[in-house]
C-alpha cells in the first residue's frame, strides 16, 4: 500500500528530529518531494524507487550529510545553486558578498578608459575560492554580459561551478589567481570571494554537516583563519581595473584584522556587517 504524502512526511520528520535536526518539517518536506521527481519510465518499471529513494535520502541525513548535498541544490538569493557531495555549501550570509558586489557593478557602469578611449569589452567580474559559484551564477543572471571568471583549488568544486554557470562564464581551477589569463590583469571591475576564513584549531569543532562532508580547502584558514585574506590583499591590487572593487566575506571579529591587511596593501577598505543574516564583509577598492 503506497503510503501517503503527508503520512511520510510526519514519518521522516520525527526521524530527522530523533537526530537532532533543528528544522526537521521542513527538511522532511523537502526530502519526500526530492524522492518523489522521478522520470515516469522509473515509476512503471520500479513502483518503490521513491520509497527507496527517499530511505536513502533520510539515511544520508540522519548521518549528518548536509540537506543541501542530498537534494542537489542549495537556496541562495532565491536561487537554486547546483550542490554536489564533498562541496561547499553556500551560506545566506554569503548573499552580503552577492549584494555589495552587484552594488560596485551598479555604481560603477561607466567605461573605463584603457587609453584609446572608452572601453568596449564587458566589464569583468570575478569569484575567487567559487566553490559551486553561487555569487557568480546570481551575477550573471542579473547583470547580463559581464566578462565572468571564476577559479577554486578543488576540482569537485570547479565541476559543480561549471554546472551552474552553464556557459556564462569561465571556471578554472586554480590556486587564487593562478589559471587565469595574464591578460586578466588590470582589468577585473569587481572580485568577490568567500575565502576559507576557519581557524585550523577551530574546524574540529564545525558542525559535522561541514566537518566531515565539505573539503577542508574550502574551511581552513590556517592558523588565525586569515592566511588566504593576506595573500588576497598581497596580489588583488595587480588584478584589479583601477578604481575596481574587492568584496571579501570575513568574521565580525576578524573583520578589523582583513581590512587592516587590505589597508596595508594600498586599498582603500570599510566593514559592511548585515546583523539580519550574520554576514560580515570587507569591500576595498583600488585607489
Amino acid at each position: 500500500m503506497t503510503i501517503p504524502e503527508a503520512d511520510r512526511e510526519l514519518i521522516v520528520a520525527r526521524r530527522l528530529r530523533a537526530a537532532g535536526c533543528v528544522f526537521a518539517e521542513d527538511e522532511a518536506r523537502l526530502l519526500v518531494a526530492a524522492a518523489g521527481t522521478r522520470p515516469v519510465a522509473d515509476v512503471e518499471t520500479e513502483p518503490d524507487a521513491d520509497a527507496d529513494a527517499l530511505e536513502s535520502m533520510v539515511a544520508d541525513r540522519v548521518a549528518g550529510r548536509p540537506l543541501e548535498q542530498i537534494l542537489g541544490w542549495a537556496e541562495f538569493a532565491g536561487r537554486r545553486i547546483v550542490v554536489e557531495p564533498g562541496v561547499f555549501v553556500p551560506r545566506r550570509r554569503t548573499e552580503l558578498v552577492l549584494g555589495q558586489a552587484s552594488a560596485a557593478l551598479v555604481d560603477d557602469a561607466a567605461p573605463v578608459d584603457e587609453g584609446d578611449g572608452p572601453a568596449t569589452r564587458s566589464p569583468a567580474v570575478l569569484e575567487l575560492c567559487c566553490g559551486a559559484a553561487a555569487v557568480a551564477t546570481v551575477l550573471a543572471a542579473e547583470h547580463p554580459g559581464l566578462d565572468l571568471w571564476a577559479t577554486d583549488l578543488d576540482p569537485a568544486a570547479v565541476h559543480c561551478a561549471r554546472r551552474n554557470l552553464d556557459g556564462r562564464g569561465t571556471v578554472v581551477r586554480g590556486d587564487l589567481f593562478d589559471g587565469l589569463p595574464p591578460s586578466l590583469r588590470g582589468r577585473f571591475r569587481v572580485i568577490a570571494a568567500n575565502a576559507p576564513y576557519v581557524p585550523t584549531g577551530a574546524i574540529s569543532s564545525l558542525p559535522p554537516e561541514a566537518r566531515l562532508h565539505e573539503s577542508s580547502l574550502a574551511l581552513d584558514g590556517g592558523a588565525d583563519g586569515l592566511d588566504l585574506h593576506r595573500r588576497i590583499a598581497a596580489e588583488v591590487g595587480e588584478w584589479l581595473a583601477p578604481g575596481g572593487t574587492l568584496v571579501l566575506e570575513t568574521s565580525e571579529r576578524q573583520a578589523p584584522d582583513t581590512q587592516e591587511a587590505l589597508v596595508a596593501a594600498g586599498l582603500r577598505a570599510r566593514v559592511v556587517r548585515d546583523d539580519e543574516i550574520d554576514g560580515t564583509v570587507v569591500v576595498a577598492v583600488a585607489r
